[in-house]
């Protein structure tokens, strides 16, 4: 290996500047893009609408940062714009002839990705179309999302393991009588790729193990929140309703069909690595050819998945860099004002949640205190974030 490719093999993490400020690129555009969709969700908005906006919003964006490069660079959406409505867990990105439109009082899960050069900052907000404080039930889901996600982010670094992490999510949710959902995984981010090996199950139970990891300096994690006022137990319950794939690099299948090679040829060529939208593809001809690419395992679906009607569920997603001088979470958006039913008293919760994210350097710089916008019960446990962080 010559001593450029070395080099270049090294520099791909947080240890060089340049992918530090693409990571942060990346999740400047994301963060911009979530507080657009959220400005759009309004009653009587079609989903597929908003859902298509917040994918141009994104592609348009990217492709205005390192145009005058020497290499072109890769950049666009990591991850398509979805819209998941109340016991909808996640993933709904639905095709143009879909009419499903917004209601007054939902609650709505906004997940979407963008990338720059294979650096991916991925976000998940929770917002309810409504006026005034979320209160009641939805106000507890979603404290619980919140107030875990809070948790994981001063456990999510050098030296904790991931089952840390998955033990003390769950324990959040029980403080607010709500479920953490089964089968969320929250994935190492690595250049163009979403989903790396090492990851944070949500749910430890019997169907789902993952090996045992611990959490190194430089690393980057998407680490993703889900939780239910149900059981936590995600139904697939119709598998038309998937739209977004992802291509499973290390499969190979002579595709019988020619209607699956042209999809699967329009697929490898546009979306190599990254997760997409059946919307941008050649649609019609794409239903028929996707189902033999799915088959034979060359696609990697992201199902809609559903809790019980009735139900409701909150998905907070941010990406964080495990920086040496401690953890940044580029990615998010702050919440509604909360009056959740429930506090937390919990002294481990409170220990957990008190934790610094930066190191502790003499005269170092501390986070800024933001003052809460969520009531005065609330204020022990952690602020929302500023999504900027001002760094």
């Amino acid at each position: 290996m010559s001593s450029d490719e070395e080099r270049e093999m090294k520099e791909l993490d947080l240890s060089s500047p340049e992918v530090v400020t693409k990571y942060k690129t990346a999740a400047e555009i994301v963060n911009k893009a979530l507080q657009y969709v959220i400005s759009e969700c309004k009653p009587k908005a079609k989903i597929v609408d908003i859902c298509e906006e917040g994918d141009a919003y994104i592609t348009e964006q990217t492709g205005n940062v390192y145009k005058n490069v020497k290499r072109k660079i890769e950049r666009g959406i990591a991850f398509p714009t979805c819209i998941s409505v109340n016991n909808t867990i996640c993933h709904f990105s639905p095709l143009v002839s879909d009419d499903t439109a917004l209601e007054k009082r939902d609650i709505v899960k906004i997940d979407m990705g963008c990338h720059i050069d294979g650096f991916i900052a991925v976000v998940a907000h929770t917002h309810v179309i409504q006026d005034g404080p979320v209160t009641g039930r939805a106000a507890d889901v979603i404290a619980a999302a919140n107030t875990a996600a809070e948790v994981a982010l001063r456990l999510v670094k050098p030296g904790k393991k991931n089952k840390d992490v998955s033990e003390a999510i769950q324990k959040v949710a029980e403080a607010y009588d709500c479920k953490i959902v089964e089968g969320v995984l929250s994935h190492q981010l690595k250049q163009f790729v979403i989903d790396g090996n090492k990851v944070v199950l949500s749910v430890s139970n019997p169907e789902t193990r993952v090996d045992d990891a611990e959490f190194e300096e430089n690393e980057v994690y998407a680490i993703d929140i889900v939780t239910s006022t149900g059981e936590g137990k995600p139904k697939l319950l119709d598998e038309k309703q998937t739209t977004i794939y992802k291509r499973a690099v290390d499969k190979n299948y002579h595709l019988k069909m020619k209607a699956s090679r042209f999809i699967f040829s329009e697929i490898s060529q546009k979306f190599p690595l990254m997760p997409f939208t059946v919307r941008s593809l050649e649609e019609k001809r794409a239903r028929l050819g996707l189902l033999e690419c799915v088959n034979h395992d060359l696609l990697q679906p992201y199902p809609v998945l559903h809790e019980k009607p009735g139900d409701f569920v909150a998905h907070i997603k941010f990406t964080v860099l495990l920086m040496p001088n401690g953890s940044d979470r580029i990615t998010g958006y702050p919440l509604q004002e909360l009056q959740p039913t429930k506090t937390v008293d919990d002294p481990e919760i409170k220990a957990w949640l008190a934790l610094s994210i930066k190191k502790k350097k003499g005269g170092g710089k501390k986070k800024k205190g933001k003052k809460s916008d969520k009531p005065e019960e609330e204020s022990s446990e952690a602020q929302p974030m500023d999504a900027t962080n001002g760094e």
